[in-house]
């Protein structure tokens, strides 16, 4: 028998058994499971941790830095707390979710929970006391950790929804294409509102990079924007309840439970995966933490300016939302993935290599912001379209494990994979406070009236350790073993076992 016969047959035992039960026939819960309607409830969620992640790595930095006037490296290393704190709650929160029983299943509770703490915390971090700097350094690291604590119980198990919802080697990036989607577009649109409606000049302040009553008025909007996502998003998914895995309730030691954790998790392929995840999230940070700089001091942008770029940044996730699932079916997820990540960081690194050769690009030219734009668009649509695939090699690590081990655990594995990426872009920002401060940045600097060999110097220390950066992390990729094949192998195996059990129960309608 083929892979493809096996697990359709795997599949008709497992939902026609499901479909008995809940009234409902297995060709009209698969189209459900995978309409697009669900993967638009499904992805909605993002927009909550993209307006989050936005903020975290592209303003709140300069906020704390250059309006409030906190030294670089203390922001930096309070954002780098934080950003550990919350890693290290992660896999908890992930094996909370995976062995939760609930009449709501096992995610939906924590995620309803999440909606409101997280909006009021996001509401104060953009709306600080004016203390002394040892406690504003305080109060950035207490609320931002409650920020990122809270939007855990919602990020990990909507993302460990999407293994649930299909095992299809495709429609799981097609699912998290939805995902990466709305994630980016969220959190580019409430940055583009600040630039253009919050972040805008007034008569005490004509800079709109420092104008601290538009930064509050982020704050405010980001939190209603960020409840109603969570909201939405679990309520469209809310029906999918009964349709999800109802793993066995075990009575276990918290000690147990760590053993099970660290065993789990040390999988080879999730293990190759994680440091790619962790490499490639390294530079992320920088790149988000210090762009803003980059167009503000190198190519001495305006705030309108930089706005205009960011509107780029919509065409851009729109035609990632395409290229990202077409490059894995054309060449498998991690082929995929290398293949646009080099094209799209080759394309972004050119402006600045030229500008700094002192070629072509230089700062006042003609057009500038368009030309930038072009080159953002191009390279900003390969390299998000690069992290759909990868995103979704998570979720096939979870049959590879489950052979393994015996067990599913799709919170575990997403939270894992939080854990790091997290982590290491909390020290991505904490680098960028440290480069700044070794670069000789002034605390207060202002656009146009900095040294420009500061500048320059800065921009090319910059360069070369995004380019090292980058280069290890999808050198790292390319050794991830799972590919189309082995998934689609790993599948019949399931079927065979779970056929010999006749326990299709557990399964659920899948696809």
């Amino acid at each position: 028998m083929t892979t493809q016969r096996a697990y359709r047959k795997f599949e008709s035992i497992a939902a026609n058994s499901r479909g008995v039960w809940l009234g409902m026939s297995n060709g009209a819960a698969k189209a459900d499971l995978e309409s697009t309607r669900t993967k638009i409830f499904y992805g909605l969620g993002s927009v909550a941790f993209g307006v989050k992640d936005n903020g975290f790595q592209t303003i709140l930095l300069p906020f704390y830095n250059l309006v409030l006037h906190i030294p670089a490296q203390l922001v930096g290393l309070a954002i780098a707390i934080a950003f550990v704190f919350d890693a290290f709650l992660d896999p908890i929160v992930g094996q909370v979710s995976d062995n939760l029983h609930t009449r709501w299943g096992r995610r939906h509770p924590l995620m309803y929970a999440a909606a409101l703490p997280v909006s009021v915390s996001y509401l104060l971090l953009w709306n600080p006391p004016h203390w002394s700097m040892g406690a504003m350094f305080v109060y950035l690291i207490a609320v931002a950790v409650v920020v990122r604590t809270f939007i855990t119980f919602f990020e990990i198990p909507n993302s460990a929804l999407v293994a649930e919802l299909t095992t299809d080697y495709d429609q799981r990036t097609s699912f998290l294409s939805f995902r990466i989607f709305f994630g980016w577009f969220g959190g580019l649109g409430m940055l583009v509102l600040a630039l253009f409606v919050f972040l805008v000049p007034t008569k005490t302040q004509p800079i709109g990079q420092l104008n601290e009553a538009g930064y509050g008025h982020y704050g405010m909007w980001s939190a209603i924007v960020m409840f109603a996502a969570i909201i939405i998003s679990s309520l469209g998914t809310h029906r999918f309840i009964r349709y999800l895995r109802k793993p066995q309730e075990r009575k276990m030691s918290l000690l147990e439970y760590g053993r099970e954790m660290l065993a789990t998790l040390n999988n080879r392929a999730f293990l190759i995966l994680m440091l790619a995840i962790m490499i490639l999230s390294l530079a992320t940070g920088l790149v988000f933490a210090l762009n803003y700089y980059i167009s503000s001091f190198f190519w001495l942008l305006s705030t309108k300016e930089i706005g205009v770029l960011m509107l780029a940044g919509f065409v851009t996730v729109f035609f990632a939302f395409l290229i990202g699932p077409i490059a894995s079916r054309i060449f498998g997820k991690v082929k995929g993935a290398i293949v646009l990540f080099c094209i799209g960081y080759i394309i972004s690194i050119m402006p600045l290599v030229l500008g700094l050769m002192g070629i072509f690009f230089h700062p006042g030219m003609p057009n500038l912001v368009w030309i930038l734009l072009v080159f953002g668009a191009i390279s900003g649509a390969m390299t998000i379209g690069a992290s759909i695939p990868v995103t979704a090699m998570i979720a096939d690590v979870v049959e590879d494990s489950e052979l393994k081990t015996g067990r599913r655990n799709e919170g575990l594995f997403f939270a894992g994979n939080s854990f790091l990426a997290k982590a290491v872009t909390g020290l991505g920002l904490f680098a960028s406070g440290v480069l700044l401060w070794a670069a000789g940045f002034p605390t207060s600097a202002i656009p146009g009236k900095v040294d420009p060999g500061i500048v320059h110097h800065f921009a090319l220390i910059y360069l070369i350790t995004i380019t090292v950066v980058y280069g290890l992390g999808i050198i790292v990729l390319s050794m991830f073993p799972i590919t189309r094949e082995t998934h689609q192998e790993n599948l019949r195996v399931l079927a065979a076992e779970m056929a010999q059990t006749q326990e299709p129960v557990d399964m659920g309608v899948i696809r």
